[in-house]
């Protein structure tokens, strides 16, 4: 970076900051935690020669520090275990309403404004590309590109079949219903990654109006664009942004996202091993449930993390199940754990 041609290729130039800050983003909280460490051998050696209420003040101190230390250091643990290839990339979220018809398509609104308050308690930044309303209310269907450090990594840990037991409120019986919902997240691969190329001649694009707010401009001139890529069939939109070429890149990183996921299922089955523990999105495959009635419980099902806080969870509190997973998932945490209960 010290070098005189380091600014010639600005591009080039800002790919090599971003891997700086983020070899920096590893190294220095852990030499933090090594000075804090430090720090506090010296206090517990001080209070020990001091008097009883000095030794009071000290060890009330400790505490209090100790336990934001440990909130710090378990931080810094889980993003050792993000260690895909994908997980530092921009997530493209997806949600889609299942079997229960009106019901789903209001749980996948809610599934969405739940991720979208995640998202923001992190301060990522989260952007609707493309949705699909309801017929009644909801949505059937919602695609949100989440863009922030490591976002890919954290928001895999959500893909999977999600199930809602509720009180309907669409139902005069006041009954109680099962609904399904599934999320599925693809990491987001940028033309400029060179990793994946579509000829010209494989996809189409077509432009439509925009139905969304943004304007005169937006709502009379067709800025929004869809793109079928004609081998696989494959389609995607984008109708966010104010211009029809911002539209466009955006539906275009969506297009090789998805493409460059199914090739990756073709080459490893990885993407396969996924989807099958994803399944139909009805009973019997789902990865959480939300119970509101006739007692109020989120559980996990893949690792048994569980609150009572429904409405917590619902505005974005998310991490305890995600981190869960990512624990559960890490076999360094695993062969750790087998030494523990051996000791």
């Amino acid at each position: 970076m010290a070098a005189e041609s380091f600014w010639n290729n600005r591009e080039a130039a800002q790919k090599i900051i971003d891997e700086a800050n983020a070899l920096r983003g590893k190294i220095e909280p852990l030499l933090k935690a090594e000075k804090q460490l430090e720090d506090f051998r010296v206090m517990v050696e001080l209070g020990e020669t001091e008097s009883p209420a000095s030794q009071a003040a000290i060890d009330a101190e400790l505490t209090r520090d100790l336990a934001k230390f440990f909130a710090e250091l378990e931080a810094t643990e889980l993003r050792v275990f993000l260690t895909g290839p994908h997980d530092k990339k921009n997530c493209i979220f997806t949600i889609n309403s299942g079997a229960g018809g009106t019901e789903s398509q209001d749980w996948a609104e809610m599934l969405s404004r739940m991720y979208a308050r995640w998202a923001e308690l992190r301060g990522w930044e989260v952007e609707v590309t493309d949705a699909l309303p309801g017929e009644t209310a909801g949505l059937k269907s919602v695609t949100m590109l989440i863009k922030g450090e490591n976002a890919y990594g954290f928001c895999k840990a959500e893909r999977g079949v999600h199930r809602l037991v509720r009180i309907s409120p669409f139902d005069s019986n006041k009954r109680r219903h099962t609904s399904f919902a599934s999320v599925d997240t693809i990491a987001e691969i940028e033309e400029s990654d060179g990793e994946i190329s579509i000829p010209p001649n494989e996809f189409k694009v077509d432009t439509f109006r925009s139905g969304g707010k943004g304007g005169q401009n937006v709502n009379k001139v067709e800025t929004a664009v869809r793109i079928t890529h004609i081998p696989t069939g494959l389609v995607v939109a984008s109708q966010a942004q104010r211009s029809q070429h911002q539209n466009r890149a955006t539906a275009m990183n969506l297009l090789l996202s998805r493409i460059f996921a199914q090739r990756v299922d073709a080459a490893k089955a990885e993407m396969e091993r996924f989807y099958g523990e994803k399944g139909s999105v009805s009973w019997g495959n789902q990865i959480r449930s939300y119970v509101f009635q006739p007692y109020r419980m989120v559980k996990d099902l893949r690792t048994g993390v569980e609150t009572s806080d429904v409405q917590g969870v619902m505005d974005g509190n998310l991490d305890a199940f995600v981190n869960g997973w990512l624990r559960a998932g890490c076999p360094l945490k695993r062969i750790q754990g087998i030494k523990d209960d051996e000791e």
